[in-house]
């Protein structure tokens, strides 16, 4: 059985995965990459035990961010936001990031995010306001683990306002969102607008997924207020709880002592690595780790990544791996993905062993 996030996660059929993808203004930094890589490796553990996935990744291409982004180069958002998801599943493809079953597009899914916002007012769950429709979020620092204190930073951080005076409580939070001038629109009982953004991964999963997940997954600093508010939404329309079965956050990846942004430029870019060394080096790399701690990336790690990998290799082209190193190192992987225990016994035991291994990291 797979744990995951520190509990058995008994599996279903089909094993449902969403995980929160990009906002496409610009390329695809090392800490992004993290969470997808780990992303795919959940779906291929599961995969390896014979239950198959759908996994479903978004883009989030409805964004004040990417709006003013294409505004600046002079471009449409959705082309602009085009040209970056090209870059992005390049990038992707590089690192040997198997495509999602569902890859949604916010501009593509308004139409669910009304429904969405209507859902959610006939639950008393959310109210209008001049053009606006807030989701009650009150709770919803609580049930992330946080106090009023803590909670407020993280939400301005992420472009919420919690100050916003239209607001019944400062963490409610917009369903529906008027547009101005230059801002993408369209039409709904409330005016024309569009969607916020927690709104837009709950419409999303729902659309692709139904109801409930096995795993919801993103990088960790989606934790709050992103993860809260969408599962808040859902369980809230839906009302049935919980809506994911684990939430697997990955660990945050640091340059310099801080994290890595888009909007600091605090970036290893993998674009960058990849002129370095072959995609399965820049993959190991992210994976020899606890999945769900945060790393600072140092020069000569992808060095040391690429001298295991060719280990790795050597150990699989050997004879032997018996049945009981095989098992070791699958159950190690259903121990909550513990990447450098299995690692360390593949190497051990060559053959069978490391086969397993580098097949189901998708290292080769």
């Amino acid at each position: 059985m797979l744990t995951l996030a520190g509990a058995p996660l008994p599996l279903t059929v089909p094993a449902r995965i969403y995980v929160c993808g990009i906002t496409p203004y610009d390329v695809t930094h090392l800490g992004h990459a993290s969470t997808f890589v780990w992303a795919d490796v959940i779906a291929r553990v599961i995969r390896m035990t014979g239950v198959d996935t759908v996994l479903t990744r978004n883009t989030t291409d409805v964004d004040d961010v990417l709006t003013h982004a294409a505004a600046e180069r002079g471009r449409s958002y959705e082309e602009f936001g085009l040209v970056q998801e090209h870059w992005f599943d390049q990038d992707m493809a590089a690192l040997h990031v198997r495509p999602p079953t569902h890859a949604p597009r916010a501009r593509h899914h308004v139409a669910h995010v009304v429904r969405l916002a209507a859902a959610l007012l006939a639950a008393g769950a959310a109210y209008e306001r001049d053009g606006h429709v807030y989701f009650r979020g009150a709770h919803v620092p609580g049930t992330a683990g946080l106090t009023a204190q803590e909670a407020r930073p993280l939400a301005a951080e992420y472009g919420d306002r919690p100050d916003d005076p239209l607001r019944d409580d400062p963490f409610d939070v917009p369903v529906w969102k008027p547009s101005g001038l230059g801002d993408p629109a369209w039409p709904s009982p409330w005016g024309a607008g569009r969607p916020g953004w927690h709104a837009e991964c709950a419409a999303m999963a729902l659309a692709t997924l139904g109801g409930a997940v096995d795993v919801l997954t993103g990088g960790a600093d989606l934790a709050f207020p992103h993860h809260a508010y969408q599962v808040a939404m859902v369980q809230a329309a839906v009302g049935v709880a919980p809506f994911a079965r684990r939430q697997a956050r990955v660990g945050t990846v640091h340059l310099g002592g801080a994290k890595m942004a888009k909007s600091t430029g605090n970036l290893v870019l993998v674009g960058d690595l990849l002129r370095e060394a072959p995609g399965s080096a820049v993959r190991l790399m992210q994976l020899n780790r606890p999945w769900n701690r945060p790393w600072e990336y140092r020069p000569g790690e992808l060095d040391d990544a690429a001298r295991l990998l060719e280990r790795l290799y050597g150990a699989a082209g050997t004879p032997g791996g018996t049945d009981a190193q095989v098992a070791a190192v699958r159950a190690a992987l259903l121990a909550d993905l513990d990447v450098p225990t299995a690692v360390r016994i593949a190497l051990d035991a060559g053959g069978d062993a490391a086969r397993l291994l580098l097949r189901t990291l998708a290292l080769q």
